[in-house]
């Protein structure tokens, strides 16, 4: 089963062709699709997006959007997680590449999404860039505080990160990035991720993969990852395939395996 676990199908760049990229994944064998959340503002449409029996959601705010709602609680969150649709939290984190909310407020508003993540069970989607001591500190903080599952999002950050958090038990998503020429030292890190423990998206529209580069990404080019991912891992495709899909269902247990 190929399954994206992170798409953005509510994002602007769909909106003249949305129903025909969905339409194109499911061609290629796409039977599951997880519509992320970038910012509480937005649930509704990401909801929307969601209606379809294949396609579940996320609720949370970006980094990146952060400021947008400084004050945002554990509770605003966990308000909105009671519909059946959502199956995690995020995606949530830092970002101190670009630094569009404040760091401190991201922060703030990352600790509001753990809480919120500890409190329904549900998995946390954690984008973290150019942050990796921060977060590492702020999630072993969190965990020693009271467990909870967490998903690092198309990780790209350094091996010292990924053994801290594959210590509290994290998934990690294996992106596009993991395609292209220069990303030696991401294919590294997804060389000792934790086989158990590893699943695929594209993160479209952003990130196309080889052989799709400078176009937009669509869910369909998933296959492309799970190729690459096998490669890494010395993997057949369809174990990589039965790995990854198995890994998807130990995180994102709110949703029914097939």
């Amino acid at each position: 089963m190929l399954i994206d676990s992170h798409v953005n199908l509510h994002a602007p760049q769909f909106d003249e062709d949305r129903q025909a990229v969905i339409d194109r994944a499911r061609a290629a064998g796409v039977k599951l699709m997880v519509n992320i959340s970038d910012k509480v503002s937005h649930f509704d449409k990401v909801r929307a997006v969601a209606d379809a029996p294949d396609i579940w959601c996320t609720v949370g705010t970006h980094p990146h959007e952060a400021k947008e709602n400084p004050d945002l609680t554990a509770g605003d969150l966990i308000r909105l997680a009671d519909d059946p649709r959502v199956v995690g939290i995020g995606e949530t984190g830092l970002d101190f590449h670009y630094d569009l909310s404040p760091r401190d407020v991201q922060a703030k508003v990352f600790r509001a999404h753990v809480a919120a993540a500890r409190e329904t069970g549900l998995p946390l989607v954690v984008h973290t860039r150019e942050a990796d001591a921060a977060m590492g500190d702020i999630l072993e903080e969190e965990y020693a505080s009271g467990a909870f599952r967490l998903l690092m999002h198309c990780y790209t950050s350094g091996a010292e990160l990924a053994a801290r958090v594959t210590a509290l038990g994290a998934w990690f998503s294996v992106s596009s990035i993991a395609t292209f020429r220069a990303a030696e030292e991401v294919r590294a890190v997804i060389a000792d991720m934790p086989a158990e423990r590893i699943i695929v998206e594209t993160d479209c529209p952003y990130l196309a993969p080889v052989p799709h580069r400078g176009r937009r990404n669509e869910p369909a080019y998933v296959g492309h990852v799970l190729e690459k991912l096998a490669q890494i891992r010395g993997w057949s495709t369809q174990e990589a395939e039965q790995r990854t899909e198995d890994a998807f269902f130990a995180l994102f247990d709110r949703i029914p395996r097939p």
